[in-house]
């Protein structure tokens, strides 16, 4: 079982973004938390940021647009050659259109849920994506705690996947740290958005190695 580790750099140090991707070379990507102060209350960067960031990362781009109107904005951030790129279930009204327009520039395709949103009614779209997001906070802020009431959801979201016989990446977001990693991974997680529990040390390199064995060590029992 590959456990992917993709640390988030909102939890990075803005004035030295270029930096701190260097500090992640390590992880399997970065994830870029894309977000409007509508669909959350937060802002954060847009495509011209996100653009010239890529020039400079030793990682791929793993985009998280927690953004309203997704099928309008998501398509430009395939075509800046972002190499996957994720919109909210709760933001799309064409998900399988948006999916496929996705696929069609070249991106891997990710469709995120908020803790309260159910997993059920997405099922059937399984193998027009790539990735499912379970957010494991409600999403807008970095820094909050784990909510173990999405456990049971990823289980199910990981049954489904198994079931379908779909190659989904199934990811958590929020409040991942060396402890909770091992919760989600065993309810079926593979791959992990991390924040603070990487940006907040001393040594990210370091605490991405510390998250993988924590993931891993779940995988194996």
């Amino acid at each position: 079982m590959t456990c992917l580790i993709n640390p988030s750099i909102l939890s990075a140090d803005f004035s030295r973004l270029g930096e701190e991707l260097t500090a992640i070379s390590t992880a399997d990507a970065a994830h870029i938390d894309v977000m409007d102060g509508h669909f959350v209350p937060n802002l954060t960067w847009g495509l011209p940021v996100v653009k010239r960031l890529k020039e400079v990362s030793p990682v791929p781009f793993d985009v998280h647009l927690m953004i309203e109107d997704a099928d309008r904005w998501a398509p430009a951030y395939a075509e800046a050659g972002c190499e996957s790129v994720t919109f909210h279930a709760e933001a799309a009204i064409a998900p399988i259109k948006l999916a496929r327009t996705l696929r069609e520039s070249g991106a891997k395709v990710g469709m995120a849920l908020r803790p309260a949103t159910g997993v059920e009614p997405y099922m059937d779209m399984l193998s027009e994506l790539d990735m499912l997001l379970i957010m494991t906070v409600e999403p807008g802020f970095g820094g909050q705690a784990f909510l173990d009431v999405t456990l049971p959801k990823i289980k199910r979201a990981a049954a489904a996947i198994e079931g379908s016989g779909a190659e989904v990446i199934l990811q958590v977001d929020g409040g991942i740290t060396e402890e909770t990693i091992v919760r989600a991974a065993e309810a079926g997680a593979t791959c992990f958005v991390a924040g603070s529990s990487v940006y907040g040390t001393e040594d990210p390199k370091a605490a991405i190695a510390g998250l993988r064995r924590a993931a891993a060590s779940a995988h194996h029992h």
